[in-house]
């Protein structure tokens, strides 16, 4: 009988995906509500915004220190594929540069042309992280399915919780199951420890949907 070799769950990096895929498309539609003058609002949506630059950031250092570096070494008929995922996440870098510029002015004065100026910039980060995303999706995870062990991936998405602050790790675990399916909800929840879901059950899952009403609701 042929053994059956254990795979890593790559479904996980799509569950994560999504997150940056919604929040992407909802940044820029919800700066460019602000009106003129509403520094309070702007100052709620660039610390929202700071939080999706900082968690996407980590995303990507996390595989440029983990998951790249082992395809290279393992995949050499594919090379250029896994380079040109290295070559996106400078230029998504960049983009996230420039968003945390404009939010710096933006947030101090709410003022019109700023929100405009950062409405651009968010935008065109969000085409360049689509670009990347889709390319990753559809060409690099069956690669990851076949060339990194579980034992490995499991230790990409260990490194991006320690990054994470404990305050928002339910905040985290919203986000990611928000669009969840039932079967990843199951396996999500298999991950966490018996504390950790009790108090997701509890305390987290109505603390992030009221969060959400706040931030999303004109």
């Amino acid at each position: 009988m042929t053994a059956t070799v254990e795979r890593p769950w790559v479904q996980e990096m799509v569950v994560v995906h999504r997150v940056f895929r919604r929040e992407s498309r909802w940044l820029p539609e919800l700066v460019g509500r602000v009106a003129p003058g509403d520094v309070p609002r702007a100052t709620a949506l660039a610390a929202l915004a700071r939080e999706y630059v900082e968690g996407l950031h980590s995303h990507h250092t996390s595989e440029d220190a983990l998951l790249w570096p082992k395809l290279l070494a393992r995949v050499d008929l594919d090379a250029e594929l896994v380079l040109r995922m290295e070559q996106q996440h400078e230029v998504v870098s960049h983009g996230l540069d420039d968003i945390e510029a404009l939010l710096a002015s933006w947030e101090r004065t709410a003022d019109a042309a700023a929100r405009d100026a950062l409405v651009a910039a968010l935008r065109q980060h969000r085409a360049d992280l689509l670009l990347h995303l889709d390319e990753e999706e559809t060409s690099v995870l069956p690669l990851v399915a076949e060339h990194i062990t579980p034992a490995e991936w499991a230790e990409l998405g260990e490194h991006a919780r320690e990054k994470t602050p404990k305050n928002k790790l339910l905040f985290l675990m919203g986000a990611l199951l928000e669009e969840a399916t039932p079967e990843e909800t199951a396996r999500f929840m298999s991950m966490i420890p018996v504390p950790a879901r009790l108090l997701w059950h509890l305390v987290g899952k109505r603390a992030y949907a009221k969060q959400m009403r706040a931030i999303r609701t004109p």
